[in-house]
């Protein structure tokens, strides 16, 4: 069944690659590509050890107003292949992140190329599709330039789910004029995209702060 399912996605990306590359897709759908970190430079994931490979991670968010089946979405890059298949459920404002390692695992344990998400740092997409039946429906994507996927830079949405893109560069000040352009701000995995914006309520950066110490 899983096979069938990539197998139709597969299809679908091929008919439409050239397309979702030329210019970003947004359809009617709850969850959104909401922030990538395509040139980690630092241990991302919390597994003790820094991997080019591993520590890649590309943050999704739940906009709607309820609780969201993730079954039948589907994460890509710029290429055709599957890099990652969605299970379980994501809370209305939750936030999900996806690391190369657990790309790398799903690669292998569905016998594909296992290469994790494999995005690119002179540019790339990101692509997030949904299957229902015999239907796969390109809901969201995002392309990115270098500038955006240099060492320790993150693009995300600011605020979360909105239209507006956002160069997270606290880590990696970028002072050049191509959009979008340097904001100091820092990248966020798993937690709200604050960039020039005030909260509301305390931010837990825990995890951030033993990333960054």
């Amino acid at each position: 069944m899983l096979k069938q399912f990539c197998y139709i996605v597969m299809v679908a990306i091929m008919i439409a690659e050239g397309a979702v590359i030329a210019a970003e897709a947004r359809a009617d759908s709850p969850l959104v590509i909401n922030e990538i970190l395509a040139g980690p430079a630092r241990d991302w994931d919390g597994s003790g050890a820094f991997s080019s490979r591993d520590d890649e991670w590309v943050e999704m968010f739940n906009a709607g107003g309820a609780t969201l089946d993730l079954n039948g979405y589907f994460l890509t890059d710029g290429d055709s292949i599957p890099r990652y298949a969605f299970t379980g459920d994501l809370a209305p404002g939750g936030h999900l992140v996806v690391y190369g390692k657990t790309s790398f695992d799903w690669e292998h344990a569905n016998g594909f190329p296992a290469f994790g998400l494999s995005l690119g740092n002179s540019g790339d997409a990101v692509l997030l599709w949904h299957v229902s039946g015999s239907d796969t429906t390109l809901v969201d994507s995002h392309v990115f330039g270098s500038h955006e996927a240099a060492a320790d830079r993150a693009v995300g949405r600011s605020p979360d789910g909105g239209p507006d893109w956002a160069l997270f560069d606290g880590l990696d000040p970028y002072t050049g004029s191509t959009a979008p352009t340097g904001t100091g701000c820092m990248p966020t995995p798993g937690e709200a995209n604050l960039c020039n914006s005030t909260p509301t309520a305390p931010v837990t950066w825990g995890r951030i702060k033993a990333i960054y110490h």
